[in-house]
């Protein structure tokens, strides 16, 4: 584990070798979380890249919820 130092400006450098193993690249898009005491940050992918993901996913639509939930 590395300690990291915020800058006057709020800033922080994520370490090299965290950078890698995540492939982490200059520019990317990430959203910052507070849980607690806590910031957790998450890539953010474009919606293209999320284009076949659930190929293959064995769900009948038409049973999602029942008939009696409905209006």
């Amino acid at each position: 584990m590395q300690t990291v130092t915020v800058s006057p400006k709020f800033q922080v450098v994520i370490p090299k070798h965290v950078r890698e193993q995540l492939h982490i690249t200059a520019g990317q898009k990430m959203m910052a979380m507070s849980y607690g005491e806590h910031i957790q940050l998450v890539s953010v992918k474009p919606a293209k890249a999320l284009h076949g993901l659930l190929k293959g996913c064995d769900v009948d639509m038409d049973n999602i919820r029942d008939k009696s939930d409905r209006f």
